[in-house]
């Protein structure tokens, strides 16, 4: 069994390790919750330093408003709250309290996209990034797994930009063997080369487009995989350039196909021509309740069904151009 399979380790819990040991070499890094230490398994950073997390209760927009205040007064204050309520009941104070005044404020959504998945269209957070990234002055991030969790978190403690990171609830399998491969906001990263497609991907799914690089490769399709962990500010030279070797890009989110990681790359795109780009995502629908599972099986946000995707555009791909 390989460790992508053994990973029992979720991302918040990573999260909880850096920013404990943060806070002990500085008295300034704080922690807030709205009700949530224990949904961001943030409970260890409670008990080692109690007087560095301030529970806010159930008050999403009071804990952004909070947090600015602190960040203000020379503190670095984490926010951690679920991705749905913290991207949409504190918006207006995310845009205004926080990214207005550029105020040092990291937002961590956990459980996002379908985390919650059978609770509902209430609980999903499917339009986040679509909303966050439209902000100015706010950077979003969406770690792969573990290993990239640490080592966001780690530049995280030492940048003094607000941010949005959007974390998922359970363990996922590994995409990289350690946190020590050179992570820097704003730099994707290429998991793998190839030149027939370029699977673009963010967060849990980036370990979706390798599993599908992977069997792909039985068809003899090379697939080149980049993983865009950074959201805003995005690499367009990294997009730019795969997007030209190739000529056909192909990216895959937790998010709806408007407005996230498939509607930034568009957007990147728009300045190339003969470039060919398909987004998968949700649908413009309210998605399906289920488990996490269920609900990407559902859309077809997994291997079988996205490399059957892949394999078609790469089809037409070599009917338009002959190679």
């Amino acid at each position: 069994m390989s460790d992508k399979e053994m990973n029992k380790i979720a991302n918040r819990q990573v999260m909880c390790e850096v920013l404990t040991e943060a806070g002990k070499k500085s008295k300034d890094l704080l922690v807030l919750t709205s009700d949530s230490r224990g949904s961001a398994s943030l409970v260890p950073f409670a008990e080692a330093l109690p007087k560095q997390m301030i529970e806010v209760g159930i008050a999403e927009q009071n804990i952004v408003s909070i947090a600015a205040g602190l960040a203000h007064s020379g503190k670095r204050p984490f926010v951690a709250s679920p991705a749905a309520f913290l991207s949409m009941r504190s918006i207006e104070q995310v845009k205004v309290d926080v990214a207005y005044s550029n105020t040092n404020v990291k937002l961590v959504g956990i459980s996002g996209g379908v985390s919650y998945g059978s609770l509902g269209m209430s609980h999903h957070s499917l339009q986040d990034i679509a909303v966050t990234r439209a902000i100015p002055n706010l950077q979003v991030l969406l770690p792969a797994d573990r290993h990239e969790t640490k080592a966001m978190f780690q530049a995280l403690t030492h940048s003094d930009q607000p941010a949005y990171i959007r974390l998922g609830r359970n363990p996922v399998q590994d995409c990289y063997s350690d946190a020590n491969y050179g992570f820097e906001i704003g730099k994707a990263v290429t998991m793998k080369e190839g030149t027939d497609v370029v699977l673009i991907a963010t967060g849990e799914t980036v370990r979706i487009a390798l599993d599908t690089a992977e069997n792909l490769m039985k068809d003899n399709i090379s697939c080149k995989v980049l993983n865009i962990h950074t959201i805003k500010p995005i690499d367009k030279e990294a997009i730019l350039s795969a997007a030209k070797e190739t000529g056909l890009v192909v990216s895959i989110e937790e998010h709806s196909i408007f407005g996230g990681l498939g509607g930034a790359v568009a957007e990147v795109l728009s300045e190339v021509a003969d470039v060919i780009h398909k987004i998968i995502g949700i649908p413009d629908e309210p998605a399906v309740t289920g488990t996490g599972l269920e609900i990407f099986t559902h859309y077809g946000l997994e291997p079988k069904s996205f490399g059957k995707i892949v394999k078609e555009m790469v089809a037409q791909k070599h009917d338009k151009t002959g190679v």
